[in-house]
């Protein structure tokens, strides 16, 4: 991660927000979060700023969320941070920056904080088939998401072998991580037109409240593709026992072969997420380490 050459102050979001908003400058401005691409600042009780910090990408992924987001989220069933203004590039800041609406609720990856299992499947069941419309010509390209399992293989196997020789999965895992991930990359690929896919459905990106999901948010990797990749969020979302309850809810029923796909995206980002839980950079998210583990042990113990 590269951060940006800019220090992200509340005395910076100001001066952007007395240049573009200034009914909102004085508002009650708080550091939310250090995500991966941005940084997110609660403005006032309703809106929040987003700001590239850290990845030279996170400036397309802005510009495609403010471009269409607010087309799809009429049609979703969870809340969905709605952009409101988008801030170029300026002397102050030397990138976008996005206004949006902030969301309540507390993220995924804080804790095993899904505690009712079957509304919480019943609700991501519904999210994703709602989100899951066929896609138009002209929908952005994701960050190698929703496409073929086969360009993940090098990554996905040298993850593993990286995960078993730091101590992060047992022998027997391993194995059948292996399994899992060469019976999803043989699966028949996806037949049907591309679909909307979040594309980055990880417990930081999902918000909870009493014991179910209550928002989705980060939809940089927005795109178009396979299903699969999005329906992997039944095994890396849900507690024990509810991947079913979930499967079977959303619509159009998914075939063997998309479940198959979606465990091989399950278990590539349940990795993934556990490599980024122990990293030696300043990318590090210990946070996800815990519902990468859980996500990985119920992947693999049900081969």
């Amino acid at each position: 991660m590269a951060h940006s050459g800019t220090e992200i102050t509340a005395d910076l979001i100001r001066d952007l927000l007395r240049a573009h908003h200034p009914d909102l400058a004085e508002r009650p401005l708080r550091l939310g979060a250090r995500g991966w691409d941005n940084q997110l600042w609660r403005l006032g009780d309703d809106l929040a700023v987003r700001l590239p910090w850290a990845t030279a990408d996170a400036d397309t992924l802005l510009r495609k969320e403010h471009a269409w987001l607010p087309l799809l989220a009429p049609r979703l069933p969870l809340p969905v941070p709605v952009p409101r203004h988008l801030g170029e590039p300026s002397d102050r800041f030397p990138r976008p920056w996005l206004l949006t609406t902030w969301l309540p609720g507390t993220p995924a990856d804080l804790g095993p904080l899904v505690t009712r299992a079957r509304e919480a499947a019943d609700t991501l069941a519904a999210f994703l088939t709602s989100l899951h419309e066929p896609a138009p010509a002209d929908a952005p390209a994701g960050r190698d998401r929703g496409g073929s399992l086969a360009d993940h293989d090098a990554r996905v196997r040298g993850g593993l072998a990286h995960a078993a020789a730091l101590g992060l999965l047992s022998d027997g895992t391993a194995r059948a991580a292996r399994a899992l991930w060469a019976d999803a990359v043989a699966a028949p690929a996806w037949p049907g037109p591309a679909v909307w896919l979040h594309g980055d459905l990880h417990p930081a990106n999902v918000l909870t409240a009493d014991g179910t999901f209550c928002g989705v948010i980060d939809f940089g990797d927005l795109c178009a593709g396979d299903p699969a990749c999005d329906l992997a969020a039944a095994w890396t979302l849900l507690p024990d026992g509810a991947a079913d309850h979930c499967l079977a809810a959303y619509r159009p029923a998914p075939d063997p072969a998309t479940v198959r796909r979606a465990r091989g995206w399950a278990l590539a980002r349940a990795l993934g997420c556990l490599l980024i839980s122990v990293a030696d950079h300043s990318g590090r998210k210990p946070t996800w380490g815990p519902p990468a583990r859980t996500a990985l042990r119920r992947l693999t113990a049900t081969r």
